[in-house]
């Protein structure tokens, strides 16, 4: 990330449409409700050929007593650190109020380009209105409106002359999502890795709302991570805002390598955790099981195995998945649940040679053949693995329609056992030779 424009404002002046208009995209939340953007997100936008990365912040509130807020406040702070241009959003139709003037003082003290950003400027009285922002002494302002997008063209052409420019290339590296229930520990296991608050925890369940992007490169890891909301089940989405974190935290499942399920250990497995194992298994990600909390489970020398086969009973009939028990808190075993989804992100990108594959599998079919039905024999003659995003894998055969599902799970199994594909979902197909 080089040129990084982060986006400040109190609550609630139009941040977050600002944040979607400029990198055409949909992912901030956005609410008449004040209050809703918490953590700061990142997106990539584009401006006459000058790619930059965009921060939306959450809305900054001075010496404020709710836990959310003072938490927020951090963030902001964060983000005008990374930034090297800050956009100054205000809104014309309340006029300065003494937070703006807060926020104003903390931009004067940082050093770098500040465009205040008038927002709401509809109509031309209010262009007038605009200009008592002037007294902030941060030089020009700039009227748009981030709804209907005027005037955002004029302030960013100002913007980008401020870049130097740099090529950014594509993002090719693993992508690892964090899933769970709310409250199992998904941001403070970032949190941790990192070393640094990047995301506001809080003992209130469902502080994370939007899916929020990290690249983490340390220790000889390099890899995105994704922080979601917690996915609760459906007759508990009270709030609308609620409904739109889930469907970020399915896209952002859609969008993984590899799926880290995090269970808390104290609650066990629960239906809400086998419905996002399924989501993972039916989109063909690689998965790894995470279990949270586990310092505060009383143990002997086979609670880890009981826990396990629990497990096991509820995902069948894939249960070829590592399962890691963590515990955040007391930082333990945190590193091990990052080498297994790397171990499984390896899993998922595997090619077997081909004649590999028959060496192995074809004595296997030889010795158990499909059971023939009607009197006719099916007989497989080779094997080979198609190109694709997870392993699959097509049989040859003279009567595909005879095969039935038992055979599947057999060959299936079989794969699994002659080579390692702990984690990732398997897809075996039978063609017509």
């Amino acid at each position: 990330m080089s040129n990084i424009v982060a986006i400040v404002g109190r609550p609630n002046v139009g941040k977050s449409t600002l944040f979607n208009r400029l990198i055409e995209a949909r992912k901030a939340i956005v609410d008449d409700q004040s209050g809703v953007t918490r953590d700061r997100h990142y997106g990539v936008s584009e401006w006459t050929g000058h790619d930059f990365t965009v921060i939306d912040t959450g809305g900054y509130v001075a010496n404020s007593e709710d836990v959310f807020e003072a938490a927020i406040r951090e963030q902001v702070l964060i983000a005008i650190e990374e930034a090297s241009v800050l956009i100054f959003m205000v809104d014309v139709t309340t006029g300065i109020t003494d937070l703006d003037d807060d926020i104003a003082t903390v931009l004067r003290r940082s050093k770098k380009p500040v465009f205040v950003t008038v927002n709401k400027v509809d109509n031309n009285s209010q262009q007038i209105d605009a200009t008592v922002f002037y007294s902030f002494g941060l030089g020009e302002i700039y009227n748009i409106s981030s709804m209907t997008g005027s005037g955002t063209g004029e302030l960013l052409d100002e913007v980008v002359k401020c870049f130097d420019d740099e090529v950014l290339e594509p993002n090719t590296l693993p992508k690892y999502t964090i899933a769970g229930r709310p409250n199992v520990g998904k941001s403070s296991f970032i949190n941790t890795l990192l070393g640094k608050d990047r995301n506001i925890v809080t003992p209130i369940a469902g502080t994370t709302r939007d899916s929020i992007h990290i690249h983490y490169n340390q220790f000889g890891h390099d890899f995105m991570l994704v922080d979601t909301a917690g996915l609760r089940k459906k007759t508990k989405v009270k709030e609308n805002i609620e409904f739109y974190s889930v469907m970020r935290t399915i896209k952002a499942l859609e969008e993984a390598d590899v799926v880290l399920l995090m269970i808390d250990a104290v609650e066990g497995i629960e239906s809400q955790d086998i419905n996002i194992f399924h989501l993972a298994e039916k989109n063909k990600k690689g998965i790894v099981i995470v279990v949270n909390k586990w310092d505060l489970i009383e143990k002997n020398n086979k609670t880890s195995k009981v826990f396990e086969e629990l497990i096991h009973d509820k995902i069948a009939p894939f249960t070829d998945v590592p399962i890691v028990f963590t515990s955040v808190m007391e930082k333990q075993r945190i590193f091990k649940a990052i080498e297994a989804a790397n171990h499984v992100y390896e899993n998922r990108i595997k090619k077997i040679p081909t004649s590999k594959l028959n060496e192995v599998m074809l004595p296997i079919i030889e010795a158990f053949p499909p059971p023939a039905i009607k009197g006719k024999y099916v007989k497989i003659k080779y094997i080979t693995q198609i190109q694709g995003t997870a392993p699959m894998f097509a049989f040859f055969c003279n009567l595909p329609q005879y095969i039935k599902e038992p055979y599947y799970r057999f060959i299936e199994n079989k794969l699994r056992e002659n080579f390692d594909f702990a984690g990732v979902p398997i897809q075996v197909f039978f063609r017509q030779k």
